[in-house]
């Protein structure tokens, strides 16, 4: 009997030896060092718990966010260049130069030095009306000059369509303008009338009138049916101004 309580007392002995080792192992591996379940447990605890982790967590989310920002940041740098290349064009706006150009006051009779000249002849079917700036200042010539070769009955000289220009005429200060008019067609038995003077209008501009003196002592001979006027160009063009 006290045989089989030595070996009990043993047994029970052992058995709590081994419960204890093992614990010792599942806590420290067996190393002295926590096992990844044991200290996984503790960052998860401590992230959890710890609200300056969580701070410095968002923090990098944050600076990972604007570091993509910024590469957003460079397709927003260049938008804003092709912003200002378009703007470039607005400054093309001097092509704006151009609009501000188109933007000049109209020129006037008063500001105006319209002289005739007769074309190559004889027969002198034509004239070139010439109109200098004088005003000092730049301005716009619009459509055609209103010419009274007779009375007021017969009507102004008709322009021809082709002689429009595309752009607006402007004339720098000491710059002219041109038309080319047809008086008559120079033909022997054609009926003609003779002129010493006529008057040409701006209507279009509002700018009043001017009185020319005929290019040619004896005057210029002039046909109803078949005068013809140019638009007012800074140059005359050979083809559209040819009628």
């Amino acid at each position: 009997m006290r045989t089989f309580r030595n070996r009990t007392t043993v047994l029970a002995a052992a058995t709590t030896a081994a419960l204890a080792l093992t614990l010792t192992a599942c806590g420290d591996n067996g190393t002295g060092t926590r096992s990844e379940g044991s200290a996984a447990s503790d960052s998860a605890t401590v992230a959890a718990t710890s609200p300056k982790a969580a701070d410095e967590t968002a923090e990098t989310g944050t600076t990972g966010s604007t570091d993509s920002g910024s590469g957003s940041g460079t397709g927003t740098a260049q938008a804003a260049g092709a912003t200002k290349s378009a703007g470039g064009s607005g400054d093309s706006g001097g092509s704006g130069g151009t609009s501000a150009k188109a933007a000049a006051p109209l020129c006037t009779a008063k500001g105006l030095q319209i002289t005739a000249e007769r074309q190559d002849g004889p027969p002198y079917t034509h004239l070139t009306l010439s109109a200098k700036n004088t005003s000092g200042a730049g301005c716009e010539m619009k459509e055609y000059p209103h010419i009274h070769f007779l009375d007021n009955a017969r009507g102004i000289v008709p322009p021809v369509a082709k002689s429009k220009p595309q752009t607006p005429v402007i004339l720098e200060p000491g710059q002219s303008a041109y038309v080319a008019v047809r008086m008559s067609e120079g033909g022997r038995k054609e009926n003609t009338e003779t002129v010493k003077e006529f008057t040409v209008t701006l209507k279009a501009n509002g700018g009043g009138m001017a009185v020319v003196k005929s290019p040619a002592p004896e005057g210029l001979s002039v046909n109803p049916q078949k005068w013809a006027t140019g638009y007012w160009t800074t140059e005359l063009r050979n083809g559209a101004d040819d009628f």
